[in-house]
């Protein structure tokens, strides 16, 4: 036997009793960053979904697409704005938002990973009122929501069946009007809802760094209070608050372990859950560290 084939034997020895304790298990994953844009890591995000559901796991996506939304909303002549991290989302820009997302994105993540075997299913939040929003604040940056209920009766028998869900984080409010939510958020809350054992969290970072200009300072475990520490302290900053916040919510609502990981990284989910070490930040509420 050659050293690659040792390894690769190897790695599927060390995956086994992970395999064997998460099947039947409910893993949410928020897909978004290069991972979405670089064509090598969709196909690796792809046949990683593929496999999980293959060994017993009922994984769920949700995700984002605002490179692509800008992209169409420039082509458009519609200046794409932002305010405090949030895309201020007019009529028109919720239109390109929902077309986009919900007609294009989607599809062409179901589409790849029916390629590669798996059962896959394009949702929004509005099918089955599977999510539904109410505006973010008061209102000033527009159709921007955030969750304010989770019914996850249409996604039981999906899962039970071995389908993969992946759902756009559009939703409609109690009058039917769409919204654009976060879908950091909507991944966090759908995990608590479903009792999900792990949440992971796909970006363009190695994880949670001490030092961000430091990517060997990651710090590869947390407790809940560990992480409120961090934030408090200013170590975790920017964009990396919001998703430790979900993180954080989603482990107080009985999540089992929610991971930050670097989708930058080919097979990142496989290597995060089917690893001894990882590649991310895991959160675990404090009973369990």
């Amino acid at each position: 036997m050659g050293e690659l084939e040792r390894i690769r034997v190897e790695l599927l020895s060390e995956a086994l009793p992970y395999i064997q304790r998460f099947s039947g298990r409910r893993v949410v994953i928020k897909y978004g960053g290069a991972a979405m844009v670089k064509q090598e890591l969709r196909d690796a995000v792809f046949r990683d979904l593929t496999l999980l559901a293959c060994v017993g796991l009922r994984p769920l996506v949700i995700h984002g697409g605002g490179p692509e939304v800008n992209h169409w909303l420039s082509r458009l002549s519609i200046e794409p704005r932002f305010q405090d991290g949030l895309r201020v989302t007019d009529a028109a820009t919720m239109d390109v938002v929902e077309m986009v997302l919900v007609g294009r994105v989607n599809k062409r993540i179901v589409n790849g990973i029916n390629g590669c075997g798996g059962r896959a299913v394009g949702l929004c939040g509005s099918d089955g009122g599977l999510v539904e929003a109410r505006t973010y604040g008061d209102g000033s940056i527009g159709l921007v929501g955030e969750v304010k209920r989770v019914n996850p009766d249409l996604l039981e028998p999906l899962l039970e069946q071995g389908y993969i869900p992946v759902i756009s984080s559009v939703a409609a409010d109690e009058d039917g009007v769409a919204h654009n939510i976060n879908a950091d958020t909507v991944a966090g809350e759908l995990a608590a809802c479903l009792g999900a054992e792990k949440l992971l969290l796909l970006t363009d970072t190695p994880g949670i760094l001490r030092d961000r200009q430091d990517p060997a300072s990651l710090i590869t475990q947390l407790n809940l209070p560990q992480a409120r520490e961090l934030i408090a302290t200013g170590v975790v900053a920017g964009g990396m608050v919001p998703k430790t916040e979900c993180c954080i919510r989603a482990l107080a609502q009985g999540v089992g372990a929610a991971h930050i990981i670097d989708g930058r990284v080919p097979h990142a989910l496989l290597l995060e859950i089917f690893s001894n070490r990882g590649i991310g930040t895991m959160l675990l509420s404090s009973s369990q560290s």
